[in-house]
């Protein structure tokens, strides 16, 4: 079976889900508020207005990673993934075909929402945005879509190795929100490798640490494509 029809019957998938395009929605939304929000709060002393700006993704980041999860979750419900194989037979095709058709709405939902956030949060900074020049807004909001889409497909990853969207989100948002938020501060340079922590430096306006902000970026892909091939070789190893 070729390529094109099993990604076109993936992407319906992802259409035909409410929950999906609900999380995506959700992405949208908070971040833009907590953005906006960040943007009329009290400034620090280390004050970073990129980073600042783009803060709300911090929060709306959830949403994409459930997104990625419940993407692959279906698939493990009512035996939906045997007839998933049944029609593709060659399991890394299908596999594949996923990883496409989750990652290419997670990033054009990712790029709009560090815009609006951006917009968002600028409006309330006002003059304290003024230092921020157009490259840094620029590699801001892409770099910030990129690693949304990263998120989505790491959580992908781990779902289809663990078998189980309750798993995976009952790992992930505890290490994102504990570990990587409270813990990771007093880790010292070892949280910048971290897959949140590294592709966040994106975010900064300035960081000092052993990475930048396309190296962190790099690193955050290093760590979902290891997610995806724990997952193919899962996929290929197991029973549907």
């Amino acid at each position: 079976m070729q390529f094109a029809p099993v990604l076109r019957s993936e992407w319906l998938k992802i259409r035909t889900l409410r929950s999906l395009p609900g999380a995506l929605l959700a992405l949208f939304a908070v971040s833009t508020a907590f953005s906006a929000l960040s943007g009329i709060s009290e400034t620090p002393d280390d004050f970073d207005p990129l980073y600042v700006s783009l803060s709300g993704v911090l929060v709306g980041q959830i949403a994409a990673i459930s997104f990625g999860t419940m993407a692959v979750s279906s698939e493990f419900q009512n035996g939906a993934l045997r007839l998933s194989l049944a029609a593709v037979p060659r399991r890394g095709r299908w596999l594949a075909a996923k990883v496409v058709a989750i990652a290419v709405p997670a990033l054009v939902a990712g790029l709009l929402t560090a815009l609006a956030a951006l917009l968002a949060a600028r409006a309330g900074l006002g003059s304290l945005a003024d230092g921020l020049t157009g490259g840094e807004q620029v590699r801001g909001v892409v770099g910030c879509g990129v690693y949304l889409t990263l998120m989505a497909l790491f959580a992908a990853g781990l779902t289809v190795l663990l078998r189980s969207g309750v798993a995976t989100l009952s790992v992930l948002i505890p290490f994102i929100v504990v570990v990587s938020f409270v813990i990771g501060d007093a880790a010292g340079p070892v949280v910048d490798f971290l897959p949140d922590r590294a592709g966040q430096l994106v975010l900064q306006q300035t960081h000092e640490g052993p990475l930048g902000p396309w190296s962190g970026l790099a690193v955050t892909a290093l760590w979902t494509a290891a997610a995806l091939l724990a997952g193919a070789w899962s996929l290929r190893r197991r029973d549907a």
